[in-house]
């Protein structure tokens, strides 16, 4: 099957007085059509960089953005001019951000947002595009949704406003939708039901997502494969089963670790990951995480590891030398 996206040594670089902040260092990421894929990791990762990137929403310059390939529907990206990527972004690509306040404009309805899309890409009537933003309203639960397209940004709830950037990227059906911490500052319930509505879109559509999350709980609810980023690089991945059944790098177990179970036992077993992610615009000559494992190994302060087949499962990566099944091993 042919990828829907196909992104090859990715990287995009900060120019700053402090040096050059590499947000995104020769990532990998491949999508397939209906699939679902995450991408995880803690604040200052660079997940959210990669996705705006994809999307052609970081500004070159002063970002400095190079990649072998970014192919999306066999097309590729990575030298489109503004004119192609109007044709295909809130098209064929759409993106939930991850601040629905601050991505929706203030000043104008929701109904005129939502038609907008609808307008541009689908040549639609303003009366159609209305009627369409109707529906789109109703399909993510909004109930009044004919009295709702006249209202402003302001006057819907978190998790509303949520449901109406989901339908403003439902608008053209687009092949691939990338959602960046979709269910951030929303309750638990509102979460569930956002995830659900993503699923359903899945599931009805075919459409294929990218999940950008810091929550490795809703990462394992809603992914097939997931992706651990860390200081700009993917260091693990492979399917959520077995990521979550028996991580492979010291960074990726100890993001399962820091999660509180309701299993644990009396006083709790949490176990917060020590130090703080390494300074981007000076990254240590070895592994960037070799100062906060507790598997570190000499070799892992001379050399950075590049993502390698783990053993006896070529379908999963990890760059790490230590062996997780015998921590005290190198391999």
């Amino acid at each position: 099957m042919t990828a829907l996206l196909d992104v090859v040594n990715l990287r995009t670089s900060f120019p700053t007085p402090s040096g050059l902040v590499r947000a995104v260092d020769g990532v990998n990421l491949k999508v397939e059509p209906g699939g679902s894929v995450g991408i995880v990791g803690e604040s200052g990762s660079g997940k959210s960089v990669l996705s705006l990137t994809i999307m052609g929403l970081v500004a070159c310059p002063p970002a400095i953005i190079t990649a072998d390939k970014i192919e999306f529907e066999g097309r590729d990206l990575s030298h489109a001019s503004q004119a192609q990527w109007r044709g295909v972004r809130g098209n064929r690509l759409a993106m939930i951000f991850q601040d629905p306040m601050t991505s929706l404009n203030p000043f104008l309805t929701v109904g005129d947002q939502l038609a907008e899309p609808l307008i541009v890409h689908r040549q639609a009537s303003a009366a159609d595009a209305r009627n369409k933003a109707k529906e789109l309203l109703q399909r993510v639960g909004i109930p009044a949704a004919s009295e709702r397209l006249d209202a402003y940004p302001h006057q819907f709830s978190g998790g509303m406003r949520q449901r109406v950037m989901i339908a403003m990227a439902m608008a053209c059906e687009p092949a691939l939708i990338i959602a960046d911490e979709p269910t951030t500052a929303l309750d638990v319930t509102v979460q569930a039901q956002i995830l659900d509505l993503m699923r359903e879109i899945r599931e009805s559509a075919g459409t294929a997502f990218v999940l950008i999350t810091h929550d490795m709980g809703v990462a394992a609810g809603f992914c097939d494969e997931i992706n651990v980023m860390y200081a700009g690089r993917v260091v693990e991945r492979g399917s959520t089963r077995s990521i979550f059944r028996d991580p492979r790098h010291p960074y990726t177990k100890a993001l399962l670790e820091s999660v509180p179970r309701l299993d644990d036992p009396p006083g709790g077993r949490f176990l917060p990951i020590p130090g703080q992610p390494p300074d981007l615009t000076s990254l240590p000559v070895g592994c960037s995480y070799a100062p906060r494992c507790r598997w570190v190994q000499p070799g892992c302060l001379e050399t950075a590891p590049t993502l390698v087949p783990v053993e006896n499962d070529p379908a999963r990566t990890k760059a790490c030398f230590v062996d997780m099944a015998d921590p005290k091993g190198q391999v």
